[in-house]
């Protein structure tokens, strides 16, 4: 019997908050790519934030680069967002919390002080002259006008432990008395990822943040700020945290926009020809794998297997280098999708490759030659290369070598090209006819066929390596075959 479906009232609701400062990433289409698998398994609903309030580094083109790549995955979400639509509830909440005497106005100026700045005497927590001044001064001041950040006001000398569980990484817990009294706003007014991510993670009642391990020292001011929230409308409980591994570099490094270039953009492997539903199966299966261990994967197996329990806490490697950009299992898993897919819908997918390369194909000759390349691509651009030679009017230029078959000469090639046009011009073009009748055109020459189809196979397709020979001549039709093996033959002119 299936699983009965939870109330609505107890439904997940996840979020995907990218910041659109660059193209998407891989890590980032990993973690939308969990979200969503989290919330489809469990019947919940899938949010996408835009967290675009670093309006110093926001572009336009990173949004659409974000929403392109996005959509290229073929995932869809339930709501979406803007973060810098919802600035005045985020300046509201921090006035609340300011008012609860839970933050205070630090003026110290901006340069001189920072959320992470040290000092001789250790890491940076708090300015007191800020944080012990009066409410009386600290309004007077900034009756006046004059800057200031607000400052969370944390906890210390209460020996107060700060905890959670991690969905992944288990137990985790810090002291308050470690933690610095992070900003809210910044001088500008501006609220910073913190706040405003907590107050719209509350608002949009998100009940699980999933998202990469590096945020996990996060939290525990996340907490704090859900804590503070924990008044009208925003009674409830912190979501559920699950941090996951990150994606490194095969020498350990995180993966980075600024060190490892496009490898690292969902563009670039968009573009290459993966599948999207074979990129998906590959990032799935950096940082998870099923119980069973299988690796080829369709959407809905993986979200029938997806569970938080299963994401692994080690680091995962994309194996790529200089010479190859892409790791090897990510092009087997792309070519084993290719395999899988109806040759209808794999046709339409190599289509666009063909006309980037200035090729025009009919559908419906891409259509008969699709079935004949399936096998010998990873991946979709690999097509261009291994069938171009079924859309040229001219085939690109061969050494006339080639027509040679092996332990032959020129003569004998050219009395096989010669016998093979009296024989197809009179041959129905399809593959047991063209089978049957060069076969024994073979055998009437005392040729074994290899000798007999190699000059042949090059001869019609430019190349020694090309698909099934008759499956191919029928496609291409007999006027282009007995075409080019006339044209073969005054190749061999030129070689004696």
């Amino acid at each position: 019997m299936p699983e009965p479906t939870p109330s609505i009232d107890k439904l997940p609701r996840v979020r995907f908050a990218p910041s659109p400062t660059g193209y998407l990433h891989v890590g980032g289409a990993r973690t939308f790519i969990f979200n969503w698998l989290y919330a489809r398994h469990n019947h919940g609903t899938v949010v996408l934030r835009l967290d675009d309030t670093d309006v110093e580094r926001n572009t336009d083109a990173s949004v659409q680069s974000i929403f392109e790549g996005l959509r290229w995955l073929g995932l869809s979400w339930d709501e979406e967002y803007k973060q810098s639509e919802r600035l005045a509830l985020h300046r509201q909440q921090a006035e609340a919390i300011c008012a609860k005497v839970l933050a205070y106005r630090d003026f110290t100026p901006a340069h001189s002080v920072g959320d992470d700045q040290s000092s001789s005497q250790g890491a940076w927590l708090f300015n007191p002259g800020m944080r012990e001044l009066s409410r009386e001064e600290s309004d007077r001041r900034a009756a006046t006008g004059e800057p200031f950040a607000l400052r969370y006001r944390v906890p210390r000398g209460q020996a107060r432990t700060l905890r959670f569980t991690d969905s992944v990484y288990g137990e985790q817990f810090k002291l308050a008395d470690e933690v610095e009294d992070f900003a809210l706003l910044r001088s500008d007014g501006m609220p910073t990822y913190h706040l405003a991510s907590c107050v719209d993670d509350a608002d949009l009642r998100i009940s699980h943040i999933i998202r990469g391990q590096d945020h996990l020292t996060n939290t525990f001011k996340h907490l704090l700020i859900f804590e503070a929230l924990g008044v009208e409308p925003f009674s409830i409980a912190p979501p559920q945290f699950a941090h996951l591994p990150l994606l490194v570099a095969p020498d350990g490094t995180k993966l980075s926009k600024r060190r490892h270039g496009p490898v690292v953009s969902v563009t670039t492997y968009r573009d290459a020809g993966f599948l999207p539903q074979a990129f998906v199966n590959f990032l799935c299966l950096l940082g998870w794998s099923p119980k069973n261990d299988r690796e080829f994967l369709t959407l809905d197996e993986l979200t029938a297997a997806f569970t938080l329990e299963t994401v692994n806490r080690a680091n995962a490697v994309i194996n790529f280098s200089e010479s190859d950009p892409f790791d090897p299992k990510g092009i087997w898993l792309n070519a084993e999708h290719i395999r899988a897919l109806p040759v209808e819908q794999l046709s339409l997918d190599l289509e666009p490759f063909f006309e980037q390369a200035g090729l025009q194909p009919s559908p419906e000759k891409l259509l008969a030659v699709t079935p004949l390349i399936r096998e010998r691509i990873k991946l979709l651009r690999d097509a261009v290369a291994a069938a171009d030679f079924f859309f040229l009017p001219q085939l690109a230029p061969y050494d006339p070598a080639d027509l040679i078959p092996q332990k032959g000469d020129a003569p004998l090639a050219r009395r096989i090209l010669q016998h093979a046009q009296q024989v197809l011009a009179t041959t129905s073009f399809d593959h047991p006819s063209l089978d049957q009748a060069l076969r024994q055109a073979a055998a009437s020459l005392g040729l074994k066929a290899g000798p007999m189809f190699q000059p042949i196979r090059v001869a019609v397709c430019g190349r020694k390596n090309a698909p099934p020979l008759f499956e191919t001549m029928a496609v291409l039709g007999r006027e282009l075959c007995l075409a080019r093996i006339s044209q073969a033959e005054e190749r061999l002119q030129s070689i004696g």
